[in-house]
């Protein structure tokens, strides 16, 4: 505290020396040494209202936005300052509102590395250290403590797929993943759901069931609604609906920490989780973890410089691909460099503290998701220098957890693991010159935009276009040689959605899920046209004769009934026909539901979304993620045996939380507990004062 002092002190008179609107000396002017002196009084009691007032300050601001709330610090921080110039003795310290604010950034940020120096090589100062950074109260002698089972800490390294984990250690950028590797860690690849995003993946790995999520964004016909994952209203009910079919509150009931994530997975301790956001109220503690963060307004300096240069960094790196003409590329003007910022330093910096937190505080379980690497790459694309940059970071987060860990009142088992990968490619509307709303238009022979491009692959979609009016006007016979009855003559407009490279066609008029039949009576050349495009894989869709089919180019028809992992979908890979019959059986899926073509030899995609690295259905790394468990866990599964789904990778979760401090979720079958729990005690399991507010519409 002493050398603190001093440093803090000796910055002082440097900046009153370069700052001429801040003032350390009487008008008549001071001796050098009533100067310091004034220094040090100004320095101490600014470190005093920084210790007791500053934290009282932030905790009543929790309910502030996290941009809103960074921001709020420098100038909170400045004020407090100017209360200490206030309390020097004879008014000697003067210093202009603009000027406080400057003082007190360097001021912070001095102080704080001057005791990060003096802490680095003591391991008792850096834990005290690392307990008041984190608002935590230490055991008062760790020793005395008594020998508690391991708690469990879960990281998702959101949208880093098996292959780029591979490749990142290969290359040297994640030596603290190499050395666990070394150490005899199991790296455990697993398949997604055919709906290979975040929603999907992490409802099922946190609640352990994602039924009925047919895509990142879809369209419900019973209630109107558009479902979109990452809308809080949407994740609320999401976590209802998960929480009535397996009769739980989720991975985390129990002494649970939730960061950064879609869902609660039922923790009590939450910080920045989606499907409590949107509620309000003393209960609400969705931002708790920005108190333990901003708490130390040093952490709002570095952030601010982070923040800064990570804007610059992706400004320069753009730039960069544009001078370069590098393919593909998409745009990243606008927000955009703010948005990556946001997700990859204060979402990163926040999270990484809660985390530092429950381990300090002992909790039993965490799970926390890193999104860094996942924005990036969707506009950078998943390889490339953008993203290498992105996982050493992501790296360095990790050891410094793993550090954090070595000094908790309780040993920790670290698993790292991902929610689905990513894959490259350029987008549709790059490829062929029309997105999958104009291609579908143009099938239901609905005017398209003027904006479709000419290009080489976009000939074929306009021939398609062509083919597809030509049928229209011709009423469609069915066997009988009779007109086929049509459906209402003014039919309103589908809803086209996309979800990485899987699209939703729906028609909003039609209260049931449309099958082929009646789709060909009312756009004779629809399906048509989807299953016949070359940046199209496979359409599926429900049939009156069939059950439901998938459609292809060439003309190929299987019923779902019938799918293997051969024919039409062969090249997706071992798992692609059980993927699409699973999720034709949701009550919710689209009346037409399209992939994008893959291509093997290049591993490419076409995301109907303005992404060049996509991730949402079926096609490459997007559905290889991987799981990562220190040796002292049981194995994933069973020797030859195969990870599928986000659901099984639950019950390993739950598996090994049972091994490290026994049960930690009702062991009961779930469907049993579906059947006897009241809906009301199954939405009490949830964090959720009132009924979910709908979604508009896009």
């Amino acid at each position: 505290m002493a050398v603190v002092w001093a440093v803090s002190t000796l910055t002082l008179l440097v900046l009153a020396g370069l700052l001429p609107d801040f003032q350390l000396q009487s008008a008549d002017g001071d001796t050098f040494t009533r100067t310091a002196l004034t220094a040090a009084a100004a320095a101490g009691a600014f470190g005093l209202l920084g210790a007791l007032v500053w934290p009282l300050i932030v905790r009543a601001l929790l309910l502030v936005p996290a941009l809103v709330l960074g921001l709020l610090v420098f100038f909170l921080n400045g004020s407090l300052l100017l209360v200490a110039l206030w309390l020097i003795p004879d008014g000697r310290g003067v210093a202009d509102p603009e000027t406080a604010v400057v003082v007190a950034a360097v001021m912070s940020a001095v102080a704080s590395a001057t005791s990060t120096a003096l802490a680095v090589r003591d391991d008792d100062a850096y834990r005290r250290r690392l307990y008041r950074l984190t608002g935590r109260t230490r055991p008062r002698r760790p020793e005395d403590a008594p020998e508690q089972a391991p708690g469990t800490v879960f990281l998702q390294l959101d949208g880093v797929g098996h292959h780029v984990l591979r490749g990142a250690v290969a290359d040297g950028l994640m030596p603290t993943v190499a050395g666990w590797l070394d150490a005899g860690h199991r790296l455990t690849p697993w398949r997604t759901d055919w709906s290979s995003q975040t929603g999907a993946s992490q409802l099922g790995i946190l609640h352990g069931s994602n039924e009925d999520v047919p895509a990142f964004r879809w369209y419900e016909k019973d209630t109107g609604r558009l479902m979109v994952s990452n809308r809080p209203a949407s994740a609320v009910e999401l976590q209802r609906r998960a929480v009535r079919r397996t009769g739980d509150g989720g991975l985390l009931t129990v002494d649970g920490a939730s960061r950064g994530n879609l869902f609660s997975g039922g923790a009590d301790q939450v910080a920045l989780v989606l499907s409590v956001a949107a509620r309000r109220g003393p209960r609400n503690r969705s931002r708790a973890g920005y108190f333990a963060y901003f708490s130390d307004p040093a952490n709002a300096v570095r952030t601010a410089g982070s923040l800064a240069a990570e804007c610059l960094r992706e400004i320069g790196q753009s730039t960069r691909a544009l001078l370069r003409r590098q393919t593909p590329r998409v745009s990243r003007g606008g927000t955009y460099p703010f948005v990556r910022a946001f997700a990859t330093v204060v979402e990163r910096d926040v999270v990484v503290s809660a985390v530092m937190g429950d381990m300090l505080a002992g909790r039993t379980a965490v799970y926390a998701d890193l999104v860094a690497y996942d924005e990036v790459a969707h506009h950078s694309g998943p390889h490339g220098r953008d993203t290498d940059q992105v996982l050493r970071r992501l790296d360095r987060s990790i050891a410094l957890i793993a550090t954090v860990a070595e000094h908790a009142p309780r040993p920790y088992r670290i698993v790292l693991l991902s929610d689905h990968g990513q894959s490259p490619g350029e987008t549709f509307e790059g490829a062929y010159g029309l997105t999958l709303k104009d291609l579908v238009r143009a099938g239901c022979g609905l005017p398209v935009p003027r904006r479709v491009r000419r290009t080489r692959s976009g000939s074929e979609a306009r021939d398609a276009a062509r083919d597809a009016l030509r049928l229209a006007l011709h009423r469609p016979v069915d066997e009988t040689g009779e007109t086929a009855k049509e459906l209402p003559a003014r039919p309103s407009e589908p809803v086209v959605l996309a979800s990485g490279n899987l699209g939703l066609v729906s028609f909003p008029d039609v209260p049931h899920r449309m099958t082929r039949e009646e789709i060909d009576r009312r756009h004779p050349a629809l399906l048509r046209t989807l299953a016949h495009h070359p940046g199209v894989g496979f359409v599926l869709v429900a049939s009156a004769e069939h059950g439901s089919v998938v459609l292809a180019r060439g003309g190929v028809e299987v019923p779902v009934a019938e799918l293997d992992d051969g024919g039409p979908l062969a090249v997706f890979g071992p798992g692609a026909a059980e993927a699409v019959r699973r999720t034709d059986g949701f009550p919710h899926v689209a009346d037409i539901m399209v992939n994008s073509m893959y291509d093997p030899a290049t591993g490419t995609v076409h995301a109907f979304e303005e992404q060049i690295g996509s991730h949402g259905g079926l096609g490459g790394e997007q559905s290889h993620p991987f799981l990562l468990s220190p040796p002292e866990l049981s194995p994933p599964v069973g020797a030859g045996e195969e990870l599928v789904g986000a659901e099984q990778v639950h019950r390993v979760l739950r598996r090994w939380l049972r091994e490290c401090s026994g049960p930690q979720v009702p062991l009961s079958s779930p469907s049993s507990l579906e059947i006897s729990l009241p809906i009301d005690e199954s939405e009490s399991l949830l964090p959720v004062d009132r009924p979910a507010v709908q979604d508009k519409n896009l």
